[in-house]
């Protein structure tokens, strides 16, 4: 259990911590609600008031690293020191970066994400929009300064989001090592890049 003061006084930060350690060392499906509490140290029924059910923690820690994913995400979008083309290619980075940190040699979470994509398509839905108009400012601006030649900017941004998935998806990153996809990522960014010139 963490020694942190603000995650001990805080029940549902507790909670949360407990089940991502469980979920990354024995997998969601194996995970009981009674071994999260015992974790915590507390009772099953304590549990549950905090969270119904393990998809509730379950999709609550989705939400969490969403939210982190996005303010990462954004603070790129708003580098105005930077060419849409620089932060284009930033953007796909950092989200690389990001999901591969999580989700790099921990097959087990991919359980979670499954459960996740089955049962709360919303919630995924709300991070798919989120990230499209993120993206969308980019390349906006990028049209704006001439930089990319875009008759319509939704089609256009659906297409490249869509292009970005390998680099999105927890179920790839274990593909290659951090370097490696880096490589690629750039590579992909820059086919991206010629096809959105003038």
């Amino acid at each position: 259990m963490s020694t942190n003061p603000d995650i001990l006084d805080n029940p549902r930060a507790r909670i949360l911590e407990a089940a991502e350690v469980r979920f990354r060392q024995y997998g969601y499906n194996k995970t009981t609600m009674n071994e999260i509490a015992n974790d915590c140290q507390m009772s099953a029924a304590n549990l549950y008031r905090y969270f119904e059910s393990k998809l509730d923690i379950g999709a609550a820690m989705a939400q969490g690293c969403f939210i982190d994913k996005e303010q990462l995400l954004e603070e790129v979008v708003n580098r105005t020191d930077l060419s849409a083309t620089k932060r284009l290619e930033e953007f796909v980075l950092t989200l690389l970066r990001y999901t591969h940190g999580q989700c790099y040699d921990q097959p087990r979470i991919n359980e979670l994400v499954d459960s996740i994509i089955q049962e709360r398509p919303a919630l995924v839905q709300r991070k798919i929009a989120g990230e499209r108009a993120l993206l969308e400012q980019i390349l906006t601006a990028g049209k704006s300064t001439g930089e990319f030649d875009i008759k319509n900017i939704g089609t256009t941004t659906e297409a490249v989001h869509t292009s970005l998935v390998k680099f999105s998806v927890p179920l790839f990153m274990g593909m290659y090592p951090l370097d490696e996809f880096e490589r690629i990522a750039k590579n992909v960014v820059a086919l991206l890049v010629n096809g959105l010139k003038k």
